[in-house]
Parts: C-alpha cells; sequence; structure tokens
C-alpha cells in the first residue's frame, strides 16, 4: 500500500507500542492511532474471531471507513458487526474483501497486485477477489482504466451491498459504466438486477458470473457461494441480469468486448 502511494498514517497492535514499520509509527489501540496521527479509515486483517472487537474499536475511535479483509467471520459477528455501523454512520467493506483500489489517485486500502489497474472510467464491483484482478488486467489491457474497484466480500454478509455501490456511481459524472462480478450462492446479483431495472439505473451495466458448472448444494470456495435449489444458481442470476438489460460475458475474457461495443458507437 505504501508503494502504491496510499498515506498508511499508522499501524496498530497491542502491546508494539512505539515500533515502526517502514517508517509508520505502531500504536496500542485504534484511539491512541487516531488520536496521535489523525487517521480516518482503518482496514483489519485480524484473525476471525478477533474482527468484532477490532470493529467495535475502530468505531469507537470515530472512525468512518472499514475495510475488512478478514474472512471466515462468524454470521452472528457480521450481523453484529452491520448493525453497529448502520447505527454510527460507518461503511464497512467486506468482510472478506480484497479491499478497494482508486488508481487515478494512488490509494490502495487492499492486497489486490497493482499492475492489474490502471485510472480510467470504469467502476468495477465483485464478489471475487481474483476475478477482479482478472477482469481489471482485461480491461486495462483493452484500454479501459479504472475509476475505482472494490471487492463486495466473499462472506455470506457484507457490510456493503452492490446495491450501495450503484447507488454511489449513478450520478457520478467520471464514470462511464460499471461492471459487476458475481457468482454462486444467495441472491444479491438477482436484487441487483431488480434495482438496476426498477430504478432505471443510468449507466452501461456489464456481468460476469462465476460457477455455471458448480454442482448444486455444493460450497464452492467463498463462504457465501452456495446455492440451495434452485436459489442462487448461475442461470438464475444471468437470467435476471439480461431482463434488466445487463449484458452478460460468458468468460472474463468477453467483457472488455462488450465495453468496448458499448461505449465505442
Amino acid at each position: 500500500m505504501l508503494d502504491y502511494g496510499t498515506n498508511v498514517a499508522a499501524g496498530v497492535t497491542p502491546g508494539k507500542f512505539g515500533e515502526w514499520v517502514e517508517n509508520v509509527p505502531v500504536f496500542d489501540s485504534v484511539p491512541q492511532a487516531v488520536q496521535k496521527s489523525g487517521a480516518k479509515c482503518s482496514i483489519i486483517f485480524v484473525p476471525a474471531e478477533h474482527f468484532y472487537s477490532a470493529v467495535e474499536e475502530a468505531i469507537s475511535a470515530g472512525i468512518k471507513l472499514i475495510v475488512a479483509i478478514t474472512e471466515h467471520v462468524p454470521i452472528r459477528d457480521e450481523l453484529k458487526t452491520v448493525d453497529l455501523a448502520n447505527s454510527k454512520g460507518v461503511t464497512v467493506i467486506g468482510p472478506n474483501t480484497p479491499g478497494l483500489i482508486i488508481p487515478a489517485r494512488k490509494v490502495k486500502m487492499g492486497i489486490m497486485p497493482v499492475p492489474s489497474f490502471t485510472p480510467g472510467r470504469i467502476a468495477l464491483f465483485s464478489r471475487s477477489g481474483t476475478l477482479m484482478y482478472e477482469i481489471a488486467n482485461e480491461l486495462s489491457l483493452a484500454g479501459f482504466g479504472q475509476s475505482l474497484a472494490l471487492g463486495i466480500g466473499g462472506d455470506p454478509i457484507n457490510g456493503t451491498t452492490m446495491i450501495d455501490w450503484f447507488d454511489w456511481v449513478r450520478g457520478r459524472g467520471d464514470i462511464d459504466a460499471v461492471v459487476a462480478v458475481g457468482e454462486i450462492g444467495g441472491d444479491s446479483e438477482e436484487r441487483l438486477a431488480h434495482y438496476i431495472s426498477d430504478t432505471r439505473f443510468p449507466k452501461p451495466v456489464f456481468a460476469y458470473i462465476a460457477g455455471r458448472a458448480a454442482p448444486k448444494e455444493k460450497k464452492m470456495g467463498h463462504a457465501g457461494a452456495i446455492i440451495y435449489g434452485n436459489l442462487g444458481t448461475a442461470g438464475s442470476k444471468i437470467s435476471a441480469f439480461r431482463d434488466a438489460g445487463v449484458q452478460v460475458a460468458m468468460t472474463p475474457a468477453e467483457i472488455p468486448g462488450l465495453v468496448s461495443e458499448k461505449l465505442r458507437r
């Protein structure tokens, strides 16, 4: 993150106060770090069993944006996190997210490989980290840079949803189109499709759904990627997107061609 240009103001590890890592001061607590450094955001890497206490500490310190890299957070703790964040006006990205990157501003809060991302006018939102990198790379090679790329998170419950981020970009003049990367499990993509249709989302939307060949009722990778009956299948998500006027790619490599056809007419 430092190499990319992110202003990492402080680190927090209990018992390590006074140490320095890569010229960044380390503190015992988030309130102490915020008071001394003026940090505005927090990125969380703690083990899953300590996740909720880390969120509580960050919110109590006045942090308003939390990027939660931690995966396999207990569902009860995820529910508590969403409830607390909503009550305090805090935005939580994740958990189980690779983070976010804003190429034009050289801001990276996460673990993504920076060579895949270039500055541009495409917003990229993904449930899968590695697919976010791959599709960003495909877009970049085709000359379509990204204004923002963000991982929604692969756990069953997330602090923010695709719909939240579509709401955020819908009126922005610096974003020409949105790419949504989904996967089997849950109904977030179906809900997003209804949102796009019901609100007449004003920007072109392109999508890719991973897991078309996944067997039913089997957990595939992410904790949230599980299918029950016809709920959460790749087919149901693809159909919902197409019904909403979203162009759906069958492979990640098809995304740039669809974008080019729409934006370069």
